[in-house]
């Protein structure tokens, strides 16, 4: 119904020319602020995070983080597999407070994620390992320290003697080598070794092959005039120790070079055995992809397994960890730890695989921006970006705690309804 044309305006909606004592309280300008702290605050996603770091970082290192294998579809369909969550909330449930404590191989982490073991990782900015291990530490989850890391196990013990540190095994043809690496973690206090299975030869990683990228660095015509506008990264890499690693001497060569000399393609089953014989504390095998293979690994003696195509990394078109998920939950949740990763880019990726099945989560990906973006700072800010997501998802969910999250709270997109979720036929019009 329309209004009559000689209706009075009301006096709201009547012109008038505006008082100061009106504009006062509009006119208030925020102070600019500058510097690597205040950027950070500004990154409110991992996605932030990213942008800042690669604007910080040279093409190289940016790349073999950020970089997967050959077309690199199996990431691609792991970070799609999480945008094609449709989550389930419940409703008129009281949240006002939430619990993200998670239980993981005997003890509590304060989150449901801990990092995963990334190598080279002082290449990526200079404090790497260190400011992994210590946010870490300062946000009670578990660190994970790789074999290819660029500090050694009892640096990273002693950077933080009251985090939880575990240790990722690469087995090695070099079977005492591998024995050397046993004895100093446990020596060290690391309460979990995480062997990784997928790496038999080295996937064809191209941003690798296109930048010509080798460890160290090399100071290339290319490799100059990419440090012109990222001073700092390289005054940074300069003026520190040279790259050494948790596990070997100094190594000069390409990345594919150093994984193809080093591991052990003819790796089987009986060497978990061998494994579980001599390693005490918790035992998880990393890079299962089917599960026929999760079965075999418990069955030879793994408290844990990481449902992983190792970031995309190694085999292209891999299977994607968060589609696998929900099998493996079915029959081995309860009999194992389940930990998932691969794709995971926000708190509410975390939310899903955990409703979905998994025990525990890693982030690698994500942890690397936030180093590269700040150093140790923006480990931090990783932490706390992805902890307040986890935490806010989990509210509007409806639910308080961890172990509250079901896989009735979400769908993957394409999946029939819930029987649920489907209209009554009696009923319907």
């Amino acid at each position: 119904m329309q209004t009559p044309a000689s209706a009075p305006v009301p006096p709201a909606l009547r012109r008038r020319v505006p008082r100061v004592a009106d504009l006062a309280p509009l006119m208030q300008f925020k102070q600019p602020e500058f510097g690597a702290a205040a950027r950070l605050q500004r990154a409110n996603t991992i996605w932030d995070l990213r942008d800042l770091a690669k604007r910080r970082t040279p093409a190289a290192p940016f790349d073999y983080t950020d970089g997967a294998a050959e077309a690199e579809i199996s990431l691609h369909r792991a970070r799609q597999a999480f945008l094609d969550i449709e989550f389930r909330p419940g409703i008129l449930r009281n949240v006002e407070s939430v619990s993200t404590v998670t239980p993981i191989l005997g003890r509590d982490s304060a989150l449901p994620f801990g990092i995963a073991p990334t190598g080279f990782t002082r290449m990526m900015q200079s404090e790497g390992e260190y400011a992994g291990s210590r946010a870490a530490e300062a946000a009670d989850i578990p660190y994970t320290l790789s074999t290819m890391g660029t500090a050694s196990i009892e640096d990273v013990a002693q950077a933080a003697p009251d985090g939880r540190n575990w240790f990722q095994l690469y087995l090695w043809t070099d079977r005492d080598r591998s024995m050397e690496l046993i004895a100093r973690a446990a020596a060290a206090g690391n309460d979990t070794l995480m062997v990784t299975v997928d790496t038999a030869v080295a996937g064809a990683r191209l941003r690798d092959v296109r930048n010509g990228m080798t460890i160290p660095p090399a100071l290339t015509l290319k490799t100059v005039a990419d440090a012109s506008y990222r001073p700092a990264w390289w005054f940074n890499f300069l003026t520190h120790e040279p790259l050494s690693f948790a596990s070997l001497s100094r190594y000069s060569g390409t990345v594919a070079d150093l994984i193809n000399s080093m591991f052990d393609p003819t790796l089987t089953f009986e060497d978990l055995d061998w494994l579980r014989s001599v390693w005490k504390g918790n035992l998880v095998v990393k890079g299962i992809q089917t599960l026929e293979d999760a079965r075999k690994a418990v069955d030879h003696g793994a408290d844990g397994i990481v449902l992983s195509n190792h970031g995309g990394r190694q085999l292209d078109r891999a299977p994607v960890p968060l589609h696998l998920l929900p099998r493996v939950a079915a029959e081995l949740k309860g009999k194992t730890a389940i930990i998932l990763d691969t794709g995971i880019m926000s708190g509410g990726d975390i939310v899903a695989a955990v409703a979905l099945g998994a025990d525990f989560t890693l982030i690698g990906r994500a942890y690397l921006y936030g180093l590269m973006a700040g150093g140790r700072k923006g480990v931090d800010r990783t932490i706390e970006i992805l902890g307040t997501q986890t935490a806010r998802t989990m509210q509007l969910l409806g639910v308080n705690r961890i172990a509250d999250l079901t896989p009735d709270h979400v769908r993957l997109l394409g999946e029939a309804p819930a029987a649920a979720d489907l209209p009554n036929a009696a009923t319907t019009r």
